[in-house]
Formats: C-alpha cells, structure tokens, sequence
C-alpha cells in the first residue's frame, strides 16, 4: 500500500485521539469498580463531586463533537452556557441545566459511551481542519489533545478522592507538551509581560526516557518527574508538592501560575491541599 501524505497526517492525529480514547478508558475502567454511593464522593478540586466531574467531562466532549460538524453547531451548543457565564454562574452551574438531572450511573454510561465516539470522531477528522471553541479555534490535534489533558486531570481528582494512585503512562508527553507551549499564556492570561528566555525543560517519561523542549542553554531550567511537571501545569499538584528541579527566576515565576487551560486565570493549590486520600 502507497502511503500518502494525507495518511501520515492522519497517523498523527490518529495517535493523539487514540491517546485520548486511552486516557477516558483507564478512568472508567476504574469508575466501573466502584459502588454507586462514589458518585457522590467530594473530591479536593472546589469539593466537586466525582459526578460533578465526570459531568464536566461529559458536556465538553459533547462539545468537541458538535465543533466538528461546524461553527454555528458549535455555537448552538455553546450559547447557553456563555450567556450564564455572562451573568455570573460557574461552568458547575452551567451544566446543571444541560444534565438535567443526569448522574451516578446513568451519567458515567453516558459519558463512557460518549468518550468512544469523540475518540472514532477525531480519528476520522481532518487534522488540518480548524474547529472553533470557548476561546481561540484551534486544529482538530489541539483539541483533541486538550480532552485528553482534561481527562487525565480532572480524573486525577477522582482518583484521589478514591485513594487510587493514576498509573502514569507515556501519553502524558501530550500534557507536558501543553505545559510548555503555554509558557507565554500563562503569564499574558494574567496581563503580566511575558519574561524571557523561556526554561530549558527537562523530563523524565514514565519508561525512563528522556523530554526535552527549549534551549538547553538558557539560563533558566526545570528539570524532574515529568508526571509531577504534568500535575503542576495541570494545576492538580502545586510546585510545593513536587521534586521538580528549577533554575532561574523565570521558572520559579512561571511554576507559580503554569495553567495549561483555557479560562480565566487560576491559582495553583496551595502546598498540601491535593493529594491522594488514604483508604482505612
């Protein structure tokens, strides 16, 4: 068989959504062990409960569907939940109305049924092919990795919550690489000058291997577990919380407000505040 250009982009975003497909698979193979009654468990994250996550998961994923059929879907979708954030909701109460009293474990089928889809959906979708979303569009490879960065972030607070250490795998390049490439976000989303140079990054991947992005040779650096690095960009671990290695004022500055999401800006946690429950 002649491989075309086409079929190695196609390759390319093939390996990101099957990452994806992945990363919701490993969080509702654990979910489905799980007694009813932890639906309704807290996590640590603003004391959102593991429906409520999986909710949040559940509606945006709907929405990186609808993206694909085109803008105005997408933005028949969308309208409702930016006119109540207009007027002051939170995205948890956004999504009240849309779930409609959807939870336990008709919420979680519905969610995991939903994962498969998106996953098939951006394996089939054009990888050059721009989608709009809450803020900039983005291709169809940003958006898709950005579900899996929410999955695997968002499913962090679940399983710590259940006391469940998140087996780390080498998909979460995908995250680190977010991380990096909102260094610059970081800092603009909180109206602060963007410092310069941007850190040499180091990291470990869970086989032993070795990450690196930026120049080796500027003078600031961090270096470490690229699991924690994940967690900090993620902001589910804050840098207190952490073995991560930093050189330079501007690493420090940045590890203080890394966000690798969009939205409005949002602090790290605080040093303790997230951690992993033990079970009695």
């Amino acid at each position: 068989m002649i491989i075309t250009k086409t079929d190695r982009d196609n390759f390319i975003i093939m390996q990101q959504a099957q990452d994806y497909m992945a990363e919701a698979e490993d969080l509702a193979n654990v979910l489905q062990k799980q007694p009813d009654s932890s639906f309704s468990l807290k996590t640590l994250f603003k004391s959102w409960t593991v429906n409520d996550v999986i909710g949040h998961l559940y509606m945006f994923d709907v929405a990186a569907l609808e993206t694909l059929k085109g803008a105005d879907a997408f933005d028949a979708f969308y309208a409702p939940i930016a006119k109540q954030l207009g007027e002051g909701r939170t995205l948890l109460q956004c999504q009240y109305p849309y779930l409609d009293e959807l939870t336990g474990r008709a919420l979680f089928e519905k969610w995991r049924v939903n994962s498969k889809k998106l996953g098939v959906a951006y394996l089939n979708a054009d990888p050059k092919l721009r989608v709009k979303w809450a803020g900039p569009s983005m291709s169809t490879v940003s958006n898709i990795t950005s579900r899996q960065m929410e999955t695997w972030s968002h499913g962090q607070e679940i399983f710590d919550a259940l006391g469940i250490a998140q087996s780390a795998k080498d998909r979460i390049r995908n995250i680190c690489h977010l991380g990096v490439a909102t260094f610059d976000w970081s800092f603009l989303n909180r109206g602060i000058p963007v410092p310069e140079p941007a850190p040499y990054v180091n990291l470990t991947a869970p086989s032993g291997i070795i990450w690196e992005w930026n120049d080796a040779w500027s003078p600031h650096s961090i270096s470490g577990d690229a699991l924690e690095f994940a967690q900090v960009v993620t902001q589910v671990r804050g840098i207190q919380d952490t073995k991560l290695n930093m050189v330079g004022s501007v690493t420090k500055q940045w590890m203080q407000i890394a966000q690798c999401f969009a939205g409005k800006p949002e602090m790290p946690p605080l040093k303790g505040t997230r951690f992993r429950k033990k079970n009695n």
